[in-house]
């Protein structure tokens, strides 16, 4: 349901290749220094500007994007809370011998998602808790529709419980989806490719200094992995550091609520 880049060894690969990349440029530098002094400090001047400039853009606009797609995935909880309260608080439409039953599956329904969130994103055991959650639906479904029919219901039961109980379904496939959403595969590669550059000509600038400062190196190669890896982590919700758990609350209080 989650899948996405793995954090650690993204950031790890990205730190290995940034410090080696480092390496190289600041030993190409050096090189180039020896067969012309003066020209060699001034001919990538541009070039790194924009690869610099385009990096952080790519870094700005992703980590952005990252914090937006985590709090939409955080607000969706809500509203599935939200929407399995109400519709069980209108069951209290229909007649009393219906009501019992009704309430027994919505109380497993909720297990069913709660258990499925808390086992992800462990795959087998998170789809056989949505698949029974699915068959719940179907069942609650079925069951609320019969007994709009009923002899004796509230007048209004069919217009008030049926589109609560569309809404509920409809949050399931709406979170769905909003766990799949994550950026193309082809934004990690940038990321990762022109970090690379960008160390690369870091270096080659940097042999024009005496020595290596490895306050910059550092500063430079720790903030950028740092970024990457956070960005990383919050799009895996279920998995990091950065996590969703907590917000499941809300469910688990809606499930204590339920006699």
């Amino acid at each position: 349901m989650d899948r996405v880049v793995s954090a650690p060894l993204f950031a790890g690969s990205l730190l290995v290749g940034m410090l080696l990349l480092l390496e190289v440029g600041h030993r190409l530098g050096l090189r180039q220094i020896a067969r012309d002094p003066e020209g060699a400090a001034t001919r990538l001047g541009p070039i790194e500007g924009t690869a610099f400039a385009l990096f952080g853009l790519l870094l700005a606009f992703t980590f952005s994007g990252a914090g937006g797609r985590f709090d939409s995935r955080r607000h969706l909880i809500a509203e599935e809370a939200n929407a399995i309260g109400t519709a069980y608080l209108r069951l209290d439409l229909l007649p009393g011998d219906a009501q019992p039953e009704l309430r027994r599956l919505f109380r497993a329904y909720l297990d069913a998602r709660i258990e499925g969130y808390r086992k992800l994103p462990y795959a087998q055991d998170e789809k056989a808790e949505f698949a029974r959650s699915e068959e719940l639906q179907e069942e609650i479904w079925t069951a609320a529709v019969a007994a709009t029919w009923r002899p004796g219901v509230h007048v209004d039961a069919g217009k008030l419980l049926l589109p609560a109980l569309n809404e509920m379904i409809d949050i399931t496939t709406t979170r769905t989806m909003a766990a799949s959403i994550h950026p193309p595969m082809v934004i990690y590669m940038l990321l990762f490719g022109i970090g690379l550059g960008c160390s690369l000509m870091a270096g080659y600038t940097m042999a024009g200094n005496q020595g290596r400062s490895w306050i910059h190196i550092l500063g430079f190669v720790l903030t950028t992995v740092v970024t990457v890896f956070i960005i990383l982590d919050i799009e895996a919700p279920r998995r990091g550091l950065f996590r969703l758990d907590a917000h499941d609350r809300v469910l688990v209080e809606l499930r204590a609520k339920m006699k």
